[in-house]
This record gives structure tokens, sequence and C-alpha cells, in this order.
């Protein structure tokens, strides 16, 4: 089974960058799709990004689309969200989650893993 641990999160004024990694343990990623994923206080969880398990495929949020970046590096069993012009509305706990098919995992559903969160401030 994969565990999953975010970092990187932190306080930043509105334009900054942060990069958020997902370290991966217990079994390799390279077969899993992987997603970003966001909740904001008071607000349900909604997607961010996600990439296929090859890296081939990558997939955005309307709302991140052009700021935001996600990578991976199989070798290194991590995940990557390189996030550039940061805006107060991106101010929430980020997650990390594994699955087995692209599609599925944008929706959040059957997932075969998720981190503890990783928290993103970002102040005007």
């Amino acid at each position: 089974q994969v565990q999953l641990v975010e970092s990187g999160g932190g306080l930043v004024q509105a334009g900054g960058s942060l990069r958020l990694s997902c370290a991966a343990s217990g079994r390799t990623i390279s077969t899993y799709a992987m997603a970003w994923f966001r909740q904001a206080p008071g607000k349900d969880r909604e997607f961010v990004a996600a990439i296929t398990y090859n890296g081939g495929g990558t997939y955005y949020a309307d709302s991140v689309k052009g700021r935001f970046t996600i990578s991976r590096d199989n070798a290194k069993n991590t995940v990557y969200l390189q996030m550039h012009s940061l805006k107060p509305e991106d101010t929430a706990v980020y997650y990390c989650a594994a699955g087995s098919n692209i599609g599925l995992t944008i929706r959040m559903d059957a997932l075969h893993a998720r981190g503890q969160g990783t928290l993103v401030t970002v102040t005007s």
C-alpha cells in the first residue's frame, strides 16, 4: 500500500510562488495516476491538477490553468505542484492522491491513497 506525505506549504504573498511535493513510500507510484486537490475553509474539496502514470498527460482545473504545473519523478517516487502567481483564493489545504485511472482520480473516485495535506496561505 502506498503512503503519501505532502510538504512545501506555507505563507506567501499574492503573486508569489510555492512548490509542493508529495513523497510516496510503501510502493512505487509509477503505475498510478496522481492528483492534487485542495480544500479551503468552509468549502468542499476541489480538483486542482492531475498527471497520468507516465507523465504523458496533465489536467488542470480552470482556476489554476496557466499558473500551476504538475509533474512527477517516478525514480524519486515524488509528485510536484509548482504554483506561480498565487492568489488569496488559492489559500487551502492541498492534498495529493493516487489512483489507478486518470478519469476516476480527477473525480476523486476510487482513490488508492491520499496524504494528510499541507497548508498554503496566500496573503493579499
